[in-house]
């Protein structure tokens, strides 16, 4: 699969490979809505390899014209909405909610590329009305994927419980094989009453080269980037 991208914006990276992987373990279907779109890639991978009705929604136009770009050269159906999550009207609940959202923490030093910005920070989407607004989106019995700082992680879980949507599906990302984990895939089902499964960890690196489970994910996702100026 293509992929446009704006050069001077957030490209997207290996991550969005892992998400992807790991929100294909529990086979999305029906209505579906990924969240902080970027130029489309994490929820048209999922769509190429599952029946679903796609909607896609970004705060910043260009990633919705890149978005609509993606779709059809992949020959690929999505509704791309544009506008801030969080003041958004939808038209409809969801079954499967999907995010790469913004998760780092404002440090007080953002740089000056704001297109950036938005899609890094999560002072732009904060964690708390983020989980409230999924909560009211999804239909019962209604699933959250998405991935977050996993630093991050005994709030989400502490947010997650207050709003009845438990977490049942954790997988920490480790970049290299002998150091901590940067990244936890996370899996919430509205109203479960599943126990949590940690899975096994993901190790990006085995020393200098990927590992073989990260080389099998890429060539899973065939996904090739084209850097563009918008």
């Amino acid at each position: 699969m293509l992929f446009y991208q704006n050069q001077d914006g957030y490209c997207y990276n290996s991550d969005t490979n892992f998400l992807y992987d790991f929100i294909s373990l529990f086979e999305p279907k029906n209505e579906v809505l990924d969240v902080g779109c970027g130029c489309g890639v994490l929820g048209l991978l999922v769509a190429k390899d599952f029946a679903i009705n796609l909607t896609q929604n970004d705060i910043q136009n260009k990633n919705i014209f890149l978005t609509s770009k993606n779709s059809e050269i992949n020959l690929i159906n999505s509704t791309a909405i544009l506008g801030d999550f969080l003041q958004t009207s939808f038209e409809k609940k969801f079954d499967f909610i999907i995010s790469n959202p913004p998760f780092y923490q404002d440090s007080g030093t953002l740089g000056k590329n704001k297109i950036k910005n938005i899609s890094r920070y999560n002072k732009f989407l904060p964690l708390n009305s983020f989980l409230k607004k999924v909560n009211s989106l999804l239909k019962p019995q209604g699933e959250f994927i998405f991935c977050y700082d996993s630093s991050q992680l005994v709030d989400i879980m502490s947010i997650a419980n207050l709003l009845k949507m438990p977490i049942i599906d954790i997988r920490f990302l480790h970049p290299l094989d002998f150091g901590e984990a940067h990244l936890v895939l996370i899996r919430i089902k509205k109203s479960s009453r599943s126990k949590l499964k940690i899975h096994k960890p993901l190790f990006i690196h085995i020393g200098k080269k990927f590992s073989d489970e990260a080389e099998k994910i890429f060539q899973k996702s065939e996904a090739h980037s084209i850097k563009c100026q918008l």
